[in-house]
């Protein structure tokens, strides 16, 4: 009789345990799963880049727009002793190289067109130097003999600023 009782609480015993835990298991709140979503990142849209160089008293301004390797965008060159110019840029990525075509304003006359090359890095630009087309004078000669050395630097800049140097008319 006694191991028949004592089997009975010991039953007991573990039942209530496992209401407990069951009860735990059952107050703790359910997951919201739309708060806990993962951010999905829109990688097939454009991606915009700003970009300014300065040397001497001349500045560079830059801004980019990549979507899936074709390149368009505007560059302004603001000049010390020198007409200004500015312009659009459009063109392909080629690895890391922009492979542009730069139509732009000078001397108060439109139209003008310039192949512009750039190293692209993670902190900014440099301006490909080569040997011009003797006919064309705007296309290069030979882009295998392209130096990314020497060339104008651009470093990465804040979008609002160099929106706004090239909002502005050129004088």
């Amino acid at each position: 009789m006694k191991k028949l009782i004592l089997l009975s609480s010991f039953s007991v015993f573990l039942l209530n345990c496992n209401k407990k835990a069951e009860a735990s298991v059952t107050e703790t709140a359910p997951v919201d799963t739309t708060v806990t979503a993962e951010k999905v990142l829109d990688t097939l849209g454009a991606k915009s880049f700003c970009y300014m160089g300065i040397a001497g008293k001349d500045t560079v301004f830059v801004s980019i727009d990549d979507n899936l390797g074709t390149i368009t965008g505007k560059m302004a060159t603001k000049n010390s002793e020198k007409d200004n110019n500015k312009g659009d840029l459009s063109g392909f990525k080629s690895g890391d190289t922009l492979k542009l075509t730069y139509e732009f304003s000078s001397e108060g006359v439109a139209g003008n067109k310039n192949d512009i090359y750039f190293l692209q890095t993670k902190d900014g630009l440099s301006e490909g130097i080569g040997e011009r087309d003797a006919e064309t004078g705007t296309k290069y000669a030979n882009e295998k003999n392209i130096k990314y050395t020497g060339g104008r630097n651009l470093k990465v800049a804040d979008c609002k600023i160099v929106s706004k140097a090239l909002n502005k008319e050129n004088k």
